[in-house]
């Protein structure tokens, strides 16, 4: 009798595995999917994947954001990444709050923009903590990631994107390696114009409320006496803000500097203080709708240049 149930009972278990839902393994569509996790990495890898043929290429996180150490991924940017064949990483830590995610997808091929790049230290850490949000210049801190604000980071972040594409897409390897190259040769052209255009400053000395902006400072030869990392809705103390004002005058600073979508709180307490003028630089975290490339990342730059020309001259 049970020599009779056996092939019974093999039919129903294939009958029910067959009703029950599948793992299937993904389909190729002959389509690379590539996922930039932030805007520099995502107007490089415009610029190298240029022409090519079936590369789809999708910035993840679109959001105005100044730091990424507080951003909380959405469903859309865990969808944007599970469904990715390429994730292109700023790197240098910048990416450290969505390691987790990032492990889920730990199959999904990583290309890594800071590989080789010299980093600097950051000027101050992310203590959420500290006395009004407000931390100290040369506060212990892991290195900067912001290298793409010095324009000669900035080509070795392209040459390795354009790389780790290669790796990916062999077939379209010289479109890539060539797209990088003259991506490169605008930055390097473009350069001494933006540097000769800082010359003439009579000051070269900053004061500014995020910490990222150490690259930019390296490459034009400026100096950031303080670097305030400011929490969202939070204040100096009284004796932060009279340290920083006697820091301006000591100094004769005509300007403090803010980033474009991080908090201005005490540089508005600041202003109103002793009258220093407020302005605004940009760390090109957040997401413009002018097309993509390394024509929009030089006008970024230029954008800061003028910027300080504006505020100190």
């Amino acid at each position: 009798m049970a020599r009779k149930c056996l092939p019974l009972l093999l039919a129903l278990c294939l009958l029910l595995s067959a009703c029950g839902p599948r793992q299937e393994a993904p389909q190729d569509d002959g389509r690379l999917d590539l996922v930039a996790t932030t805007y520099p990495v995502y107007l490089f890898a415009a610029e190298v994947t240029r022409g090519a043929e079936n590369v789809t290429l999708t910035l993840m996180i679109d959001q105005p954001v100044s730091c990424l150490h507080d951003y909380t991924l959405t469903v859309k940017d865990m969808k944007a990444l599970e469904r990715a064949d390429g994730i292109l990483l700023s790197g240098a830590g910048l990416e450290e709050a969505m390691a987790d995610a990032l492990e889920t997808v730990a199959d999904t091929p990583q290309i890594d923009c800071s590989q080789g790049v010299a980093l600097l230290e950051g000027e101050a850490a992310h203590d959420h903590d500290h006395e009004g949000g407000i931390l100290p210049a040369g506060h212990e801190h892991e290195a900067d990631p912001h290298i793409w604000l010095d324009p000669n980071r900035a080509c070795q972040m392209i040459e390795n994107i354009a790389a780790g594409l290669a790796r990916l897409d062999p077939d379209q390897a010289a479109l890539y390696t060539s797209n990088a190259q003259l991506a490169v040769q605008q930055v390097q052209q473009a350069y001494p114009v933006l540097q000769a255009a800082l010359e003439e400053l009579p000051c070269r000395e900053l004061i500014t409320f995020h910490d990222g902006f150490s690259y930019f400072a390296e490459a034009f030869d400026l100096t950031i006496l303080r670097a305030i990392e400011e929490e969202a809705g939070s204040e100096a103390s009284a004796r932060e803000v009279a340290g920083i004002v006697a820091e301006i005058q000591t100094h004769q600073l005509p300007a403090i500097f803010t980033e474009v979508s991080g908090a201005d709180a005490t540089a508005q307490i600041i202003h109103r203080e002793c009258g220093v003028a407020v302005y605004p630089l940009d760390l090109m975290m957040t997401a413009r709708e002018d097309p993509p490339g390394i024509a929009l990342y030089l006008e970024l730059l230029q954008a800061n240049v003028d910027t300080l020309r504006e505020a100190y001259l």
